[in-house]
């Protein structure tokens, strides 16, 4: 199972640096000027804050759903028509946006997204690094999620500005006029002259279909570590608030940690690419998702106690932070490299049901009684499982090489 070299090129970092601005401006004009433009559109379409929510749901769904058809045409080396494409897409669908007046268009620019958006995001420009930089895709990788992580930093307060001040309807044109005149031009160019397709290596490279890979037992354990601990991550944001609240801590703390969970995420992916080579890449592989279940544990262990919610939230930031590399690396590193873009996608759908039920589950399980504590450990056992799972994953892969 070891993977095998597509590719032998030197890492480019100003390519880097172009694929993650484009990163910075599709996560920041899509994904977190979402929550933004809920009350507006809810305003004028007449919606419920569950029907507005909807979109956002049936988004994650077309991405997760076309994440496998994405993942195949990159692997078999259209990386730049695919990342191009879907920057156009984006595009499209954000101009489309500011002119819908019922529900049903809010929806189908909603889907278009979520196709446009796995064209466009994680899953496929990590794939475009690994296969570019086989030796040095996972610093790549931390540069990417780098800039990724301050997408909402840059976003939130330029779109919310762009919505006061133009409306929301105009602010839409020029998010996509963003992507139009930077994202797509930097799509088309940087990507030019991709690796080869693996279909195309030379014989005795360990590229063949990707469906053996599939039934493996490294990947059937990465896709239950990479689902669960997205199940855990996208549980915890919609609730934060209220569990804080519920530890005790005064407003003012409520407000301004969860804030402050993108800078921790941010500083944890700093602290992971200065000092990665200072540490084995396995170990680091192996800590780095135990922060998760620690941080829970902590919440559970000091129910009540303002100390127990800011640990928390620090190991979790930190955590969640690095968690992203190592999910986006741990197909290539113990799977196979040469189809990292087709078994990465194929874990999309799965991740977007994990993504998506996680929250509800967490809102049914608290009560008044005993708060989100029968969830919490729920979201630990779950947590520690994936853990578990990843190691075995790792031990199995290692073994074979």
């Amino acid at each position: 199972m070891t993977p095998s070299r597509t590719s032998e090129r030197g890492y480019d970092r100003a390519l880097v640096g172009w694929l993650s601005l484009a990163q910075l401006i599709t996560w920041g004009s899509v994904f977190y000027t979402f929550s933004l433009l809920m009350e507006p559109v809810e305003r004028e379409l007449g919606l419920t804050r569950a029907q507005s929510s909807l979109a956002f749901s049936l988004a994650l769904l077309a991405e997760g759903a076309l994440a496998y058809p994405i993942g195949r045409w990159i692997d078999r080396g259209h990386e730049r028509a695919v990342m191009t494409g879907g920057s156009l897409l984006v595009a499209a669908a954000l101009a489309w946006h500011s002119t819908v007046h019922s529900a049903a268009a809010f929806y189908a620019v909603w889907i278009v997204l979520g196709a446009a958006l796995a064209a466009t995001l994680y899953n496929p420009v990590f794939a475009v690094v690994t296969r570019r930089f086989p030796q040095d895709f996972r610093r790549a990788i931390i540069t990417l999620t780098f800039l990724g992580g301050l997408a909402s930093t840059v976003f939130i307060p330029l779109s919310a500005w762009l919505i006061h001040s133009l409306g929301w309807r105009n602010a839409l044109w020029v998010l996509a006029a963003l992507q139009l005149l930077v994202c797509v031009p930097l799509h088309a160019v940087v990507l030019r002259g991709a690796p080869a397709a693996a279909s195309a290596l030379p014989t005795g490279s360990s590229a063949s279909s990707p469906a053996a890979y599939l039934r493996s037992a490294p990947f059937i354990l990465i896709g239950f570590f990479v689902v669960g601990m997205m199940g855990v991550t996208a549980a915890l944001p919609p609730h934060m608030i209220s569990l804080l609240r519920g530890n005790g801590l005064a407003e003012a703390w409520v407000i301004a940690i969860p804030a402050a969970i993108g800078a921790i995420q941010v500083l944890g992916r700093l602290l992971l690419y200065f000092f990665e080579h200072h540490f084995d890449l396995h170990l680091a592989n192996r800590l780095i998702p135990v922060l998760i279940p620690l941080g829970l544990a902590a919440l559970l262990a000091g129910a009540g106690h303002p100390w127990a919610a800011l640990l928390f939230v620090l190991l979790y930031g930190l955590g969640n932070g690095m968690l992203t590399i190592v999910k986006g690396t741990a197909i290539a590193q113990y799977v196979n490299r040469d189809h990292v873009a087709s078994l990465n996608g194929a874990l999309g759908l799965p991740t977007a049901l994990a993504r998506a039920v996680a929250p509800f589950l967490l809102g049914v399980l608290w009560t008044e009684q005993e708060g989100y504590a029968r969830g919490l450990w729920l979201l630990l056992g779950m947590s520690i499982a994936a853990v578990l799972a990843l190691l075995l994953a790792q031990r199995r892969a290692l073994a074979l090489t």
